[in-house]
């Protein structure tokens, strides 16, 4: 039995296995070559790529045959080329035993994105070592990373809210059911997995038949080749709500939907882009369901701590289901006594007068302005009467609005 002349041949990155790097990291690792005896090397290159594919298939019948349509692209993020042990025209011999040769280089700052794997495409990065030796077959290894480049959601166009609303006429053939109607809301855009989304809507059913209205996380995967694009939805979670009776109103105060982990938003790639929304939808009879889209983004720096009180107070206003509807009362109340509000204390502070008869306004300047707001923080508003005080006189004649 012959003994094989290479017993191992392996690369090993530095950190954990499931280490995870962004654009502008040092990558660095270590290739490990074992050898039985005495071998001829005439070179040892290092290649790292990164790189984005789409491609899929599309075929039409022409005649009795059909032809398929090859949609194909690329686009490369950054390739980098090293020699552990260069051709210089003579080879090398290395003995027999371990050897090892470390590397090392910088990924691009700007250029990457994040890692993917989808149904008619990817997202990509490695690194090949390949071992030439004369008169023998080149023998190569690959080892693949995992590359995320991260999205703050603390920016103002993802703390933003997000709200839409949207209606649809339910029929059979030519029959009116009557209208259905939907209204939703979300605190902000941009979410991290873990996170719950609080689902704020307002469901209106003027039909004469109940419906059950639905939320869930939508990922759609969009792949762009040759001006063509191909897109793929698919649901990463669901929450269904109760059923809406005929003719009958039905309200989420924050519906809770847990985002599980998957991966974050890619939005700069020319080929392929990763976009989540939430989709609240309501089935129809007789129709397709009717469907309202709030966009999102899913990031990988969740909500900084001190953004969690403004969320809160948001949400604590959110509760309140008057801004779906947004219609004013049918009649404003009236406001409450002044008395009720100033004690007697407080309205003889009030009047006391500084010396001399007038007001004192020297070092106003100096004073902060809180202590302005407090001087006109207890006076009386205008007596309020649901009468008109200064009614229009009976022996005036009104005014013809066409003179």
């Amino acid at each position: 039995m012959t003994l094989q002349t290479i017993r191992s041949f392996k690369m090993e990155l530095e950190g954990p296995d499931d280490a995870v790097y962004c654009g502008g990291e040092a990558l660095s690792g270590l290739v490990v070559l074992e050898l039985n005896r005495e071998v001829r090397v005439r070179s040892l290159k290092l290649q790292g790529r990164g790189m984005a594919t789409a491609h899929w298939l599309e075929n039409r019948s022409v005649g009795m045959n059909t032809a398929y349509n090859d949609y194909t692209s690329k686009e490369t993020y950054f390739r980098k080329r090293m020699h552990l042990i260069r051709d210089n025209g003579d080879v090398t011999v290395l003995q027999a035993g371990r050897h090892e040769f470390p590397f090392s280089f910088q990924l691009p700052e700007e250029t990457l994105v994040t890692s993917f794997e989808g149904k008619h495409g990817s997202v990509r990065y490695w690194v090949v070592v390949k071992l030439h030796r004369p008169w023998s077959t080149v023998r190569k290894i690959k080892k693949e990373f995992t590359v995320i480049q991260p999205i703050d959601i603390n920016t103002p166009a993802l703390l933003a809210p997000q709200a839409g609303t949207k209606d649809k006429m339910a029929r059979v053939w030519y029959r009116n059911f009557g209208q259905v109607s939907v209204t939703a809301k979300i605190d902000r855009k941009g979410y991290t997995p873990g996170e719950v989304i609080p689902v704020f809507a307002e469901f209106e059913n003027s039909t004469s038949r109940a419906v059950v209205p639905r939320a869930c996380l939508t990922q759609v995967q969009t792949f762009i080749a040759r001006g063509t694009s191909k897109q793929k939805r698919s649901v990463v979670t669901e929450l269904c709500g109760g059923v809406v009776l005929p003719r009958s109103r039905e309200s989420w105060h924050g519906h809770a939907l847990s985002i599980p982990p998957v991966g974050p938003s890619i939005l700069h790639c020319r080929i392929i882009r990763v976009e989540y929304i939430l989709l609240v939808t309501v089935d129809l009879p007789g129709v397709s369901k009717l469907s309202l889209e709030l966009p999102l983004v899913m990031g990988t720096i969740p909500l900084h701590p001190f953004r969690s009180h403004t969320s809160s107070v948001s949400s604590q206003y959110s509760l309140d289901p008057e801004w779906l509807r947004m219609v004013a009362p049918d009649q404003p109340e009236s406001p409450p006594d002044y008395s009720s509000i100033v004690s007697e204390e407080d309205e003889a502070e009030q009047r006391v007068a500084p010396p001399g008869g007038q007001e004192d306004f020297s070092g106003a300047l100096e004073r902060p302005l809180l202590a302005f707001v407090q001087e006109f923080r207890y006076r009386p508003p205008p007596v309020y009467c649901e009468v008109d005080p200064n009614p229009h006189p009976l022996y005036i004649r009104p005014r013809c609005m066409t003179c």
